[in-house]
Order: C-alpha cells, then sequence, then structure tokens
C-alpha cells in the first residue's frame, strides 16, 4: 500500500500571546509530537527523525529566533488555537508526545506517561532493548506528578488511542551542546513506534528503518 504523501505543512500560531511556528509532516497512524521543540532541546528532532524512518506523521511547535522560549504547559496547547493540531488529532490514532526533564536525581531516567499504559510498556521494551542507559519508567506512581501527562486536555490523550508522554533527561536527547539525539534514543524510539504500528491501524503499512543516517535532520 502506498505510503501517505509526507508534504510538509507550516502555519503560525499565536498562544496566550505566545508566537509560534506549527510544522505538521503527514504519515500514518502513530503521531510524534514536540510541543516544546525549541524550550526541550533534541525533541523536536528526534520527533522528525523517527517519523521519517517510521512513515510516522510528525507534530513540532517552536519559537524560532527567540532566546528565552515560553514554556506553555501542555493542556494549555489547545487544539482550538491551531487548525495543524486540529488535524494531527483527527488523522493519527495514537500519540508518542517527546518532553524533556532536568529532574534532580534522575539525570539518565525516562519517564513513560501518558493515558496508553500498554503503549507505554511497549516503548520501555524498547527502550531496554536498545538504550538500556536510560532506564524507563512505567509505574504512574513513580513518575513525579507534573510528569505524567495525564491530564484529559493534554493533546497526548486526545487521539483516538489516547498516547504515551516520553519525558527525556537532557543525556537522552542532546549532544555535547547540540540538540542531536544519541542514536540509541532514536533507535529505541523507531522500534518502539514500529511495534506500536504493528497494533494501530494506519494508511499505509510502512516499515522503520534504524540506520543512523539522518544527519540532516539534526
Amino acid at each position: 500500500m502506498a505510503r501517505t504523501e509526507r508534504t510538509p505543512r507550516s502555519e503560525q500560531v499565536e498562544i496566550e500571546g505566545v508566537p509560534l511556528l506549527a510544522t505538521l509532516v503527514p504519515g500514518d497512524g502513530i503521531g510524534l509530537l514536540a510541543l516544546h521543540g525549541s524550550n526541550e532541546g533534541g525533541t523536536a528532532e528526534l520527533a522528525r527523525v523517527v517519523a521519517r524512518r517510521c512513515g510516522a506523521t510528525s507534530l513540532v511547535f517552536t519559537q524560532p529566533d527567540v532566546r528565552r522560549p515560553v514554556h506553555i504547559p501542555s493542556p494549555r496547547m489547545a487544539p482550538d488555537h491551531s487548525a495543524l493540531l486540529r488535524d494531527f488529532l483527527q488523522q493519527v490514532r495514537l500519540t508518542v508526545s517527546l518532553h524533556g526533564h532536568m529532574r534532580p536525581g534522575a539525570a539518565h531516567t525516562v519517564f513513560l506517561g501518558g493515558a496508553n499504559r500498554d503503549a507505554a510498556h511497549v516503548l520501555a521494551e524498547a527502550f531496554a532493548a536498545r538504550a538500556p542507559q536510560f532506564p524507563a519508567v512505567t509505574d504512574l506512581a513513580a513518575i513525579p506528578s507534573d510528569l505524567r501527562g495525564v491530564h484529559p486536555r493534554n493533546p497526548v490523550n486526545l487521539t483516538r488511542l489516547a498516547g504515551v508522554q516520553v519525558e527525556l533527561p537532557l543525556p537522552a536527547r542532546t549532544s555535547g551542546d547540540a540538540d542531536i539525539p544519541p542514536d540509541q534514543v532514536t533507535d529505541a524510539l523507531t522500534a518502539g513506534v514500529e511495534a506500536l504500528s504493528r497494533t494501530v491501524p494506519s494508511r499505509g503499512a510502512g516499515n522503520c528503518a534504524t540506520g543512523h543516517d539522518d544527519a540532516a535532520d539534526a
């Protein structure tokens, strides 16, 4: 079956007085979302790379040319503010929403929140197999409350099968001073999305590729 045409679409939006650029690349039934692409380094790059490898959909929000990006809490980034976010939520069946944390005492821990707990465990298995240096926590009680991603208005939970909020520590999403995610993390998320795509109906068959040929996205 042919893949969805991957023609990027962009939109200037304003949320709570903050101008943002939203960029949607259509794909299949899994969606990679980066709501804070300028605040949480490496999340935008990771969403684009994994989506391209898997033929998945990606939606990235950034604040271009802003020295101090404003962090808008996820539940307040509502579909009413963005036509592309509405399109994303209509087209995607399950969301993998990428975020960054700087939690003291958890410098290498990945927290997997969101309403779809089965999908969270699938991603945890992928991290254990491909990026074991970043242990993944799925027990909501063990995840800090502000990182759980279970608010009903959080976009990660608004697609038909809800989704997983992936909270990545700094070393899991950057390399040195650059917003280039480590290969192991990119591979882990790619494998996890591939596993999820086998259980989520989509418009195309698409297989993920796990090679390290994504420098152009960094």
